[in-house]
């Protein structure tokens, strides 16, 4: 990381009473001048808490979106307007109200990877971590519709024993890693455990010794005696996971296992950003509103635990 950019990033976050937050997906050295690293609703809820009066989400649009939802006092930046969310944009507000036109009665829960927009369509929000959870809260004899991660949907049904109607929407850079290439890479580290993400295929779940969130691997590994873990996910965790763990191995299970949109910050990205105000996301109140409902139902689900 270049000293002199560092230093203006510095200087900027103080003026404008900024915290920097990074997703694990994130390049190692944006990890590395964040002042939080983690989840998206993880870093949202502990930016709310802070009393910096701006927000740079170095993440993706969603992740801004929810930081403005619990912040909505604060100025959320996303340091490039592109950071796009393909899995979050497989479902419009409008596809989910036709999907409930269908279901009248059910009730629906969203992943956290999602816009704000289908949030507020919705009646609770989840994330990788607490999906079965939240889907075991709703009573039995409710019909649930889960959006928009088909395969994350899944993983709650197996969990929880329930019939969710789920809407076809995937993370391309999770399907991509395949049953193959973690057998393979498999037979090269014979001892390492393997962990995955739920938004991985249901082939590469079902090889795998622990099917585990971003934050999840990171607890996990930091208590296992394993030396040689395999990262069913993309690929910007193992990053943090080296920095924690210096005496373990990280092994990528497929090295195309990278989120291209994930990649787009860079600390240039960051300096415009701060100096500019750039680019501001906002939610409108209604959509705010109805959208925080979900959320807050969410972590109500997990309070009663």
């Amino acid at each position: 990381m270049n000293e002199q950019l560092l230093e203006k990033i510095n200087k900027l976050k103080e003026l404008r009473r900024a915290v920097i937050l990074a997703h694990n997906y994130q390049p190692g050295e944006i990890q590395d001048l964040a002042d939080f690293c983690g989840d998206s609703l993880g870093l949202s809820i502990r930016a709310s808490e802070t009393d910096a009066e701006v927000i740079v989400f170095c993440g993706v649009r969603f992740m801004a979106e929810t930081a403005a939802i619990l912040s909505p006092e604060k100025t959320v930046l996303l340091p490039d307007k592109h950071a796009g969310c393909p899995l979050a944009d497989m479902i419009t507000a409008k596809q989910l109200r036709k999907l409930k036109e269908k279901h009248p009665d059910a009730v629906v829960v969203c992943y956290v990877n999602s816009t704000a927009d289908v949030k507020a369509e919705s009646d609770y929000c989840c994330t990788s971590a607490n999906a079965a959870e939240v889907v075991e809260s709703i009573p039995a004899e409710k019909e649930i519709i889960f959006v928009p991660d088909q395969h994350l949907g899944r993983f709650a049904m197996e969990k929880t024993g329930r019939e969710l109607v789920l809407w076809p929407g995937y993370c391309a850079t999770h399907v991509i890693i395949s049953k193959e290439a973690v057998e393979e890479t498999k037979a090269k580290y014979p001892d390492a455990i393997v962990m995955a993400h739920p938004e991985c295929s249901e082939p590469v779940k079902e090889i795998s010794d622990e099917i585990l969130s971003t934050g999840q691997m990171l607890r996990f590994a930091g208590k296992s005696d394993a030396k040689q873990f395999i990262i069913a996910t993309e690929k910007g965790i193992i990053h943090t996971l080296k920095k924690q763990n210096p005496e373990a191995e990280f092994i990528a299970a497929s090295d195309m296992s990278i989120c291209p949109n994930m990649k787009l910050i860079s600390p240039a990205k960051i300096i415009g950003s701060l100096e500019d105000m750039q680019y501001k996301i906002t939610v409108p109140q209604d959509i705010r509103t109805r959208a925080k409902k979900a959320l807050d139902r969410m972590v109500e689900t997990k309070s009663t635990k």
